[in-house]
């Protein structure tokens, strides 16, 4: 206590250690990006600016049509090929971040997500287990939720042949990576026999459920679960979560919010609750997300700037305020690396805290999401769950 007798204000103590303020040399803009991790033309150096998508376009187009040349032939392979590339350039066109609601916040980068979903679905339409596109409705809507709930299904063929319900996975996409973005992890659920449900969570893309409500994804997810129930194909007592990087948030909370309707849930780079403070949002935009943060950060929670952001959130969308990591859970794994710069690891060791007992696997010396490392921690970890 001071000699005034009001006791000193004590700053926290990061794991992250002296990285925490480090500011990392690609945030110097597009073109200290491109030389530190990229390459990049036309001396383009604003990641939010309409100049940066429009590069991609040309050779995005290309590629469409090169994939629609040979899909002509028959030749669905190497058309299939060509179309996730140009998806994959549309991705990269449309960072960092989209959003419509309340509205778009920009309409080339929206441009460029149309066009991803167009030519990703070219692609999945040609693959033995198809991806097929379902809006499902938003029953439980309130507010200033929209309608409808578009997801990305993919069911294994061999459950349907043989008239199997088969277990299912429900992936919550991130602040920047969305349905057309996960091919590589649905094909891992379908070698083992699972379907999927790929679903965008609040505040970004496509997702209907209000942004600036902390409890609008509880309704979203309570519409998604029934109408799983509603469909054959679904084995409800079988079904599982993961959460990818901002979606990580959003596990942790199903897996308390839906405990009873879920076999087990994963948070992989997950915030929860010291993100959303003030010190480390101050420094959050310097680590190792490749554009300015804090905008893209601020919009996904229905703000309209950073530092109304740093001032509100934590009250607002904290998982420790609102009482939800308080109580009891789902079989609940938390992965991450410990050197993660935008979610720090104390998220992550935060919900051990508290509630039923978690589980965990964190990774020395590995930055957001404890890659490389990380799925094959992951993928076992799901199959003991799914089948016991």
């Amino acid at each position: 206590m001071g000699s005034n007798g009001i006791i000193p204000e004590m700053r926290k103590i990061w794991r992250l250690g002296d990285k925490f303020e480090a500011r990392m040399p690609h945030h110097d803009g597009i073109k200290a990006l491109w030389e530190t991790k990229w390459k990049f033309p036309n001396n383009i150096n604003d990641g939010y600016g309409d100049a940066y998508t429009e590069a991609f376009f040309p050779t995005a187009e290309k590629l469409t049509q090169q994939g629609d040349e040979l899909a002509k032939y028959k030749n669905l392979t190497s058309a299939s090929e060509l179309y996730l590339r140009a998806a994959c350039l549309y991705r990269i066109a449309r960072f960092p971040y989209i959003t419509m609601s309340p509205v778009v916040n920009s309409p080339i980068k929206w441009t460029a997500w149309e066009a991803q979903k167009e030519v990703y679905m070219k692609a999945g339409g040609l693959w033995e287990d198809k991806v097929e596109e379902v809006v499902v409705p938003f029953l439980d809507k309130a507010g200033r939720d929209r309608d409808e709930i578009p997801v990305y299904v993919r069911i294994p063929n061999t459950g349907i042949k043989e008239g199997r319900k088969a277990p299912v996975v429900v992936l919550f996409t991130g602040l920047d990576g969305y349905r057309p973005d996960n091919t590589q992890r649905t094909e891992e659920f379908l070698r083992r026999g699972w379907a999927c449900v790929v679903v965008e969570i609040p505040g970004t893309a496509d997702c209907p459920a209000d942004p600036s409500d902390p409890t609008s994804p509880d309704r979203l997810w309570t519409s998604l679960l029934n109408w799983m129930a509603t469909e054959e194909c679904f084995d409800m007592e079988k079904v599982m979560v993961w959460g990818l990087s901002c979606g990580g948030y959003y596990a942790v909370r199903i897996a308390h919010t839906h405990k009873d309707r879920l076999r087990g849930v994963i948070a992989q780079g997950a915030g929860t609750h010291y993100f959303f403070t003030k010190e480390w949002l101050e420094k959050v935009d310097g680590h190792e997300y490749p554009f300015l943060l804090g905008p893209a950060i601020s919009l996904k929670h229905g703000y309209d700037s950073f530092d109304e952001y740093k001032e509100k959130a934590l009250k607002k969308f904290s998982l420790l305020e609102n009482g939800i990591l308080q109580k009891p859970s789902t079989r609940l794994l938390l992965i991450n690396g410990l050197d993660d710069g935008l979610m720090p690891i104390e998220d992550s060791l935060l919900p051990f805290e508290y509630g039923t007992p978690k589980e965990a696997r964190f990774f020395p010396n590995a930055l957001h999401m404890g890659y490389p490392m990380a799925n094959g921690s992951v993928y076992p970890w799901m199959e003991s769950v799914m089948v016991g």
